[in-house]
């Protein structure tokens, strides 16, 4: 937070009985969301111990219609394991081992038209809290794993979004806003969420703070 000058923007009181804690932290229209458990054997828990300690998550994407997008993804022999829906938001997550990189969370919001718009994961308000003096956006999350380009086209069929390739060659998948990119894993952690990329307005104030 104090690194990336980023604020908190919500705290979901309803992921306790999943025995997580979180904070969303607003990265010009998108989010960073830091998520912990606060008891043993959690879903989340176990995932982190697979990948031997702290590390990405989940990647949760924006849709415009949630039903359109669960019949492909059934279609596709991908398995739901979560759903949701009240008159503010509709959501799914796919089963990581049909759609392998990360636990995915796909989304419709009411009134979310506008990339500034309601998003109610983030609470009532959050665009109080976003900050971008010294970061202005999230634009690229990358999955490491064994084989990117079978992986990239996998995500390709979920998302409707052609398989292209960024300045090194690798693979991505781009969205309307940002994008992701698939590498080959060489750290010893398997599959998974390796790290974010983000447009940075003051990189020396972000190395400062780091440093300190």
């Amino acid at each position: 937070k104090a690194t990336l000058g980023l604020e908190v923007a919500y705290s979901d009181p309803g992921l306790e009985q999943f025995g997580l804690q979180n904070v969303m932290l607003p990265i010009g229209n998108s989010f960073l969301e830091v998520v912990s458990p606060i008891r043993e054997n959690t879903t989340a828990g176990r995932f982190l111990e697979r990948r031997s300690g702290d590390g990405g998550y989940m990647v949760i994407l924006q849709c415009r219609d949630i039903s359109e997008v669960t019949e492909r993804v059934r279609g596709l022999g991908i398995r739901i394991v979560w759903e949701d829906s009240n008159e503010e938001t509709a959501g799914i997550q796919l089963h990581p081992k049909d759609l392998p990189g990360a636990l995915v969370d796909i989304r419709r919001n009411a009134g979310d038209q506008s990339p500034d718009g309601p998003w109610s994961p983030a609470g009532p308000d959050w665009q109080r809290a976003r900050r971008t003096d010294v970061i202005r956006s999230l634009v690229a999350a990358e999955i490491q794993c064994d084989d990117p380009d079978e992986l990239a086209a996998r995500w390709s069929e979920v998302t409707q979004r052609p398989v292209s390739r960024d300045a090194e060659h690798n693979p991505e998948v781009r969205l309307d806003e940002g994008s992701i990119r698939f590498v080959t894993a060489t750290d010893g952690r398997g599959t998974g969420l390796g790290g974010i990329d983000v447009e940075v307005v003051d990189r020396k104030r972000i190395l400062e703070a780091a440093e300190a």
